[in-house]
């Protein structure tokens, strides 16, 4: 099999091949398929993947050494999370439009600088979910209504709380945890 790069640019000899797609369902912000794959070695096999749309997240940092979380309910789960403000993108929009929109939301602030901090996936295994992380800095008092679905409140932490509720389960969030965890190695905060 001939080699193949990859998005990170890296030589794939273990690409797996569609041979049939089975869309399962389609919903406003993600679809499920059921794919027949063939593997390296010729053997087919099956695929569960979930098609989301890709999304930002906001680490919100204070002049005071703090950050901007969001508690919500997370049905899925249900718990309450504090989470990093995050959204989807919408169609045509710019990742920083979407994290400035998001943030006016949420958090009733916007940014006077958004630094591209990376992109993941979310859960690579089975979502197409992509993330754009943004560190926002220079917070001033702007909003914009929630959505309709959303009950959000804001939760301000100081950083130096991060590495305990990091450790003591407190955050239980991927994305929170990567941009929490990516904080404190910029800040050097190490953990307990």
């Amino acid at each position: 099999m001939p080699e193949k790069e990859n998005s990170a640019g890296v030589k794939s000899e273990i690409e797996e091949i569609c041979v049939k797609e089975n869309r399962v369902f389609d919903g406003k912000i993600l679809s499920v398929r059921c794919d027949d794959v063939r593997l390296p070695s010729g053997r087919i096999a099956s695929r569960e993947v979930i098609e989301h749309k890709p999304a930002v997240g906001m680490l919100a940092v204070t002049n005071h050494k703090t950050v901007l979380l969001v508690k919500q309910y997370r049905y899925a789960v249900h718990e309450e999370m504090l989470e990093i403000c995050a959204g989807l993108i919408e169609n045509g929009e710019d990742p920083a439009e979407a994290a400035e929109r998001e943030m006016q939301e949420e958090l009733n602030v916007k940014a006077k600088t958004l630094y591209n901090i990376g992109k993941f996936y979310a859960s690579p295994g089975f979502c197409t979910e992509l993330f754009t992380l943004f560190l926002a800095e220079g917070l001033e008092k702007s909003s914009l209504p929630q959505d309709d679905d959303e009950n959000v409140s804001v939760v301000e932490i100081k950083i130096s709380d991060v590495p305990a509720m990091i450790k003591n389960g407190k955050i239980r969030d991927s994305k929170t945890f990567a941009a929490l965890s990516w904080l404190m190695a910029k800040e050097g905060i190490a953990t307990d």
